[in-house]
């Protein structure tokens, strides 16, 4: 089976396994160039059966760092797109900031602001654990130094045939608000009745323009559904915040059986940004 790298450009990602080949406690990395270069791991990222890209990770495995509760495998962002030249970190040309944000900034960042769409079925999520952990899973992400402007979810309930999507946006430094999009985020929803089924292809956009988030979901033959956040309050637009995009299966549940798992398949993946104009 070819690699993912085969049928997906990933020159500008870098992807966290929860492995630990390299002995340091923590989950593996596999940075741009190896990644874009024939990477994969039979049980974790793989290409599948019909050429999609499938991201898998079980309850039980290494983590990013000792503030991380859940595992993930998961794609981040990489704009420097291998040139270890440039840090990881900070407003750099690996990373992007807001349009509002000030001009030292956007003249220093990788880009400026940002859309991520991606094209994806998730497979499997978690049927054991806590009730308010069971079946989330987390499938695209908007990371800033410290918090996260958004994260994508998608929730189905043991009972339910379907489930449902929501997103959380992060203030700096505060509290998450959360917002419905498809069913309910509630750990003792109904059946969403316009929910997602596993394995049930869909389509997300998650799109930046100076402090306004618009998240839209799509599905072929339904009305799309959209939601924008004013940002304007969250304090992402200052000189010292910058940006990176995720994707992939980020498991939100630590209280399960250790083999118990999500996985995701991704059929299409795309990141943009627009660079600094005077």
């Amino acid at each position: 089976m070819l690699p993912p790298s085969s049928n997906f450009d990933l020159a500008d990602w870098y992807l966290s396994v929860p492995t630990d080949d390299d002995g340091n406690g923590r989950a593996d990395s596999i940075y741009e160039a190896e990644l874009n270069s024939g990477y994969g791991n039979s049980n974790y990222f793989y290409t599948g059966e019909d050429g999609g890209m499938v991201f898998r990770c079980p309850i039980a495995g290494f983590k990013t760092s000792t503030n991380t509760s859940y595992t993930r495998t998961e794609l981040r962002g990489m704009l420097r797109r291998g040139d270890t030249s440039i840090s990881t970190q900070g407003v750099n040309k690996n990373n992007w900031v807001f349009s509002s944000a000030p001009i030292a900034a956007r003249e220093a960042a990788g880009g400026v602001d940002g859309v991520l769409r991606a094209t994806l079925a998730v497979n499997h999520v978690t049927t054991t654990g806590d009730s308010g952990q069971i079946g989330r899973v987390i499938v695209g992400q908007i990371h800033a130094n410290d918090d996260e402007p958004l994260r994508l979810y998608y929730r189905k309930l043991p009972d339910n045939s379907k489930g449902s999507i929501y997103i959380a946006h992060e203030i700096k430094g505060g509290d998450d608000t959360w917002y419905e999009m498809i069913g309910s985020r509630s750990s003792g929803a109904s059946n969403p009745e316009d929910g997602i089924a596993l394995n049930e292809i869909f389509s997300y956009e998650i799109r930046v323009e100076g402090n306004t988030l618009t998240v839209t979901i799509f599905r072929e033959g339904k009305d799309d559904v959209i939601q924008m956040v004013d940002m304007s309050e969250s304090g992402y637009d200052t000189e010292d915040q910058y940006m990176y995009f995720k994707a992939g299966v980020y498991n939100q549940n630590n209280s399960g059986d250790d083999s118990d798992y999500v996985q995701a398949t991704f059929y299409a993946l795309e990141n943009s940004h627009t660079e600094y104009e005077d």
